[in-house]
């Protein structure tokens, strides 16, 4: 007896049209991501700058101060800017001395052009307190961590541990002082002090940037340049900050000591994120489409991207670990 065939040619031109359809709509669906990531990317790398009409700029610093480009040209952005005002909003332990005196002149620079106000919203230390001090006005919340006013430089000493597992690095110098201390040999005396020397000097800028800035005689320069940190109502009758409070209250004495008009909308200013955008994206359309595999090794390319290495002397606060 004959079978009739159930993949008759009406039935399989069906299924062909229906594969068509569906790599169609699968690849009008790769266009519509990859536009939207594009449209996406140029809003992060530039939406800040699209920011019209009068109005206050709130411009975050937070985590570890850098002085990368991107903040740095942020603040240059607002500065051309519609921005009446300027609201630093600061949660920072501090950072490199140097990448925060790039961040306090820019922040003095933007002064020049129109008001700045510090809002310290957790912590404004070390390096952190560098930049609030190129604000015009200095806020802080009564619990806010403000102050560490100092520098510090830190090397792991691998000596011990070398010895123990047979190891010993061996150095030709051109100079005994050359890349010493090293972490790698025994920190001769002439060693220390010369770096010693180099932290002392930033801490005597530091002092005298905060001398300058908040009008402190020797006596009230003493009290709050030991290295620790005050609570946001310790920090007035020292006169670390200007008064307690925040975002609103600064905005009330932008309005009433500056003329900014009154209820002027405060809107949001962003760093772009572009450095680590096209990674981000490619995770995440790899994870839509089911490319797990791919996915999980973009992540350590991701983690990478994210990680900025601090290089040189440090103004950062050490909660938990001492000065």
């Amino acid at each position: 007896m004959a079978v009739s065939n159930p993949l008759s040619a009406d039935h399989l031109l069906d299924r062909s049209r229906l594969r068509r359809k569906l790599s169609f709509w699968r690849v009008l669906a790769v266009l519509a991501v990859i536009i939207a990531l594009g449209v996406g990317g140029y809003r992060i790398a530039g939406g800040s700058s699209q920011i019209s009409g009068d109005h206050i700029a709130r411009v975050s610093i937070t985590g570890v101060i850098t002085g990368d480009a991107a903040t740095i040209r942020l603040l240059e952005q607002v500065g051309n800017s519609n921005a009446k005002a300027v609201l630093l909003s600061i949660s920072s332990p501090g950072g490199t001395t140097t990448g925060s005196e790039l961040l306090y002149a820019e922040i003095r620079r933007l002064a020049a052009k129109k008001p700045v106000v510090a809002v310290v919203s957790g912590m404004a230390a070390s390096g952190a307190y560098i930049a609030a001090l190129g604000a015009d006005r200095i806020y802080a919340q009564q619990t806010s961590l403000v102050g560490s006013i100092g520098v510090l430089v830190q090397i792991p000493n691998f000596v011990k541990l070398m010895d123990n597992v047979g190891v010993k690095m061996e150095s030709i110098k051109s100079s005994p002082l050359k890349a010493s201390p090293s972490g790698v040999e025994p920190t001769t005396p002439e060693a220390r002090d010369a770096m010693a020397a180099i932290v002392m000097d930033s801490y005597e800028w530091f002092k005298d940037l905060v001398r300058e800035r908040r009008k402190l005689d020797d006596k009230e320069l003493a009290d709050v340049s030991n290295g620790r940190v005050f609570t946001g109502r310790q920090s007035v009758p020292l006169k670390l900050i200007d008064q307690l409070g925040g975002e609103r209250d600064a905005v009330a004495w932008l309005e009433s000591e500056k003329q900014i008009t009154k209820n002027l909308r405060v809107r949001e200013w962003r760093r772009p994120s572009s450095r680590s955008f096209g990674l981000t994206s490619a995770h995440w359309v790899a994870t839509i489409f089911g490319f797990d595999t791919f996915a999980q090794n973009l992540e350590p390319l991701q983690n990478a991207a994210n990680v900025r290495m601090l290089d040189g002397l440090v103004a950062v606060w050490h909660g938990g670990y001492g000065e």
